[in-house]
């Protein structure tokens, strides 16, 4: 199937689900400024995805949380399908929440056979028990534009700066501090849409949020120094995760070495027009 036919295999999709599904991904197309917008067709599954998780639970970035998730994500024993059982994960954080989404909304995509993995690419996906930059967690739980630069390895998405191209179901690095890398400030969320907070403009997102856990929030834009927006797009190129290597070098430095923006639009393919 081509990736053309996107919208009318997640629409046949959530035709499949109940009121209450449909209903959220309709909210979350509304923003307070600019009103109602149009949400492509893989962000809506990023936000039926967001649905089905938990509320609350806490939040904890300590190793032990990024273990227990490491714990709580599996192969099925046929080798078919990637099992995730939250009542070992508890309470998360940012990057882990937002990539237990990533990963429902890759199964919600082979359990229609709109994509196909090989086990051992379904494996890689799976394996969370690695450092920052290995593997493909390790990617997207760096430092930095972890999201954006697996993204940009696997042609599978677009990475982007602008609020006004940004879309609800839109996963969304946000940087509290000009630093990029080991003395960043940082939080990795699915972006909801801009609204007014106190008189001000402000942005709404989800994820696993200190120190609530799973959820919604808003904070104002001005807290914001650095956005980076990364949409999937491309969801049949996820096949190619296993050509990636085993460690992205740039994404591991993440955590000893600081970064220029520039560098990161280098390596991701931002666009910032």
């Amino acid at each position: 199937m081509s990736e053309t036919n996107a919208s009318s295999v997640v629409s046949s999709y959530l035709r499949r689900r109940s009121f209450w599904v449909v209903l959220f991904t309709l909210c979350c197309s509304i923003r307070v400024l600019g009103g109602a917008e149009e949400i492509p067709p893989l962000n809506k599954l990023v936000l039926w995805a967001i649905s089905t998780m938990p509320s609350g639970v806490g939040y904890d970035a300590s190793q032990q949380a990024v273990d227990r998730l490491a714990a709580s994500v599996t192969v099925s024993k046929d080798g078919k399908t990637i099992e995730q059982d939250l009542s070992v994960a508890k309470a998360n954080f940012c990057s882990g929440a937002t990539y237990l989404v990533f990963l429902r909304v890759i199964e919600e995509l082979r359990s229609r056979d709109s994509l196909k993995l090989l086990p051992k690419v379904l494996a890689r996906y799976a394996h969370l028990g690695v450092a920052d930059g290995e593997e493909i967690f390790g990617r997207w739980n760096a430092n930095g534009p972890g999201t954006a630069k697996l993204f940009a390895e696997l042609r599978c998405g677009t990475n982007f700066t602008s609020y006004e191209k940004a879309r609800p179901g839109d996963f969304m690095k946000m940087w509290w501090s000009n630093e990029i890398g080991s003395k960043e400030r940082g939080h990795l969320v699915v972006y909801l849409g801009k609204t007014i907070l106190k008189g001000k403009e402000a942005v709404r997102f989800w994820s696993s949020n200190n120190p609530d856990g799973y959820g919604v929030k808003t904070v104002p834009k001005t807290r914001i120094k650095r956005v980076l927006f990364s949409r999937l797009d491309k969801y049949r190129r996820l096949k190619d995760a296993g050509k990636l290597s085993l460690k992205n070098v740039f994404l591991a430095d993440m955590l000893r070495k600081p970064f220029t923006w520039d560098q990161v639009v280098r390596e991701c393919r931002v666009s910032e027009k």
